[in-house]
């Protein structure tokens, strides 16, 4: 969104990581991502529509503008939600940190994996108030990846890990705010807050999230970012492919992987 770098890129391998972890978390994260008939909501950073098709799908009697920055994205996240014969989502390139919407406008606001890349969170999620009804909520969904641990563990893939924190710094982002929703939430005068971790616990008897998300997302993530950290001289190029070497040893019939999603609703008052 505004003013900043998305860490990840933009290539099609990160769009199909995007819909991947979208479709593995589906259950963990949006089982309750239910909003009242007739709603109208604004999803702000849609991306390429990842977790759009699922809000969406799961609220077929709401309608939803959703938003992003990005052009490109806009314009897979329209051809995803058209082939997918979804039409109660309208599309818009637009910036979260100035919305030309009047105030009041919404039912509800929704908001995925997004402030961790902004700079200023807080003046997003007051601009995402604005647009807000009395009485509405605003819905944010982060990560945390200080959240993260495994078996085996590894100081290497520790490493890996932080290179990826230390980007999202660098940009103006931050990997680790999912434990802040609550603080953040405060601090816009949002009341009647509540916020539950959504832990992803993944061992060799979940196979479907040892692809989807040990493999497909959460390392793939990390891989991903290798290449500018080592540029950077963040880590050597040895200790990162080791780091990675480890992350996947996890995924193997005796590892253990888990990550916590953190998900905050507040009231406009």
């Amino acid at each position: 969104m505004g003013h900043i770098k998305y860490v990840h890129g933009y290539s099609d391998r990160e769009a199909l990581r995007l819909n991947d972890q979208a479709d593995t978390l589906d259950d963990i994260i949006h089982n309750d991502t239910i909003f009242l008939k007739d709603s109208f909501v604004l999803e702000a950073g849609c991306g390429v529509g990842a977790q759009t098709k699922i809000i969406a799908a799961k609220n077929p009697d709401s309608n939803f503008i959703s938003i992003d920055l990005s052009e490109d994205s806009i314009s897979e996240a329209k051809q995803l939600i058209k082939a997918l014969g979804i039409n109660n989502v309208e599309l818009r390139q637009a910036d979260i940190y100035h919305l030309l919407f009047k105030d009041r406008t919404f039912d509800s606001v929704i908001i995925c994996f997004v402030l961790e890349h902004l700079h200023n969170p807080i003046h997003a999620l007051n601009e995402l108030k604005r647009v807000l009804k009395e009485g509405g909520v605003i819905i944010a969904i982060e990560g945390d990846h200080g959240s993260t641990f495994f078996y085996p563990d590894s100081t290497y893939a520790h490493s890996a890990i932080n290179c990826q924190i230390q980007l999202q710094r660098q940009s103006g982002g931050n990997s680790n705010i999912g434990k802040e929703l609550y603080p953040l939430f405060k601090s816009v005068g949002l009341y009647d807050i509540s916020v539950s971790p959504r832990m992803v616990y993944v061992d060799a008897s979940r196979p479907q999230l040892v692809e989807g998300f040990i493999k497909n997302t959460f390392t793939a993530m990390i891989e991903g970012v290798g290449e500018k950290a080592i540029k950077q001289g963040i880590i050597d190029t040895q200790t990162f492919d080791k780091g990675i070497k480890d992350l996947y040893r996890t995924a193997e019939s005796d590892g253990v992987f888990s990550y916590t999603f953190f998900k905050g609703i507040g009231k406009k008052k």
